[in-house]
């Protein structure tokens, strides 16, 4: 599995496009926002000759869905997520006009993602797993084969994600890192939505919020 990284608008969402040998391909959280984002990702997957198969989302706050849009008027493609964050996709404009942000209709999704499911591209596969707290319909994406775990804003490297947020809750969050992040192997590395990788071993140790 190869993993490109893109940081993207204002907010500095990792925005991540994940490939095989296949040349299958998902990305998870589309958060390119301007015209100059949106090339960077359409050339990557063009001139690597790579079959976009799913866009997935870890949550719906508007910094990771920025992009779903424009995948999926460009690959025809349709955005996945967890339907409990559904009512974030109704108040994306409101919530950008709060940022001072200009967007158009948020792109609805195709499909929810449910725990446990398996998510497949090419020869990979992914594990959703319902992480809940940072927002109520929050997924991670865990391969054991690869030992990686894409947490969205869920966990980051010496911090936890907010949860002042609509919906947040800091005692489910916490709940959901102890049980459903903190057994996975110590050597398991942790892509967040924002910020630098990080392990699971090092944020048992060193993490002040855990």
């Amino acid at each position: 599995m190869t993993i490109k990284t893109f940081i993207f608008n204002p907010f500095q969402v990792n925005s991540f496009v994940v490939y095989d040998e296949t040349k299958e391909a998902a990305i998870i959280d589309a958060g390119c926002y301007t015209i100059e984002e949106q090339e960077l990702v359409k050339n990557f997957i063009d001139s690597n000759e790579l079959i976009l198969k799913r866009v997935i989302n870890t949550h719906l706050h508007l910094d990771h869905h920025f992009g779903n849009k424009f995948i999926y008027e460009t690959y025809k493609i349709k955005p996945e997520a967890g339907a409990e964050d559904d009512f974030m996709i109704k108040g994306f404009q409101n919530m950008a006009l709060f940022y001072r942000l200009s967007v158009g209709e948020a792109q609805p999704l195709g499909r929810h993602i449910v725990d446990g499911e398996e998510i497949t591209f090419g020869n990979s596969s992914l594990i959703a797993i319902h992480a809940p707290g940072h927002s109520p319909g929050s997924m991670m994406f865990y391969s054991a084969k690869e030992g990686v775990l894409f947490a969205g804003d869920v966990l980051f490297q010496g911090s936890i994600g907010r949860t002042d947020l609509p919906n947040g809750d800091h005692a489910t969050l916490i709940k959901s890192i102890t049980d459903r992040i903190l057994p996975l192997p110590d050597s398991t590395v942790v892509y967040s939505g924002h910020g630098p990788t990080t392990t699971v071993g090092e944020e048992k140790k060193s993490n002040p919020y855990l």
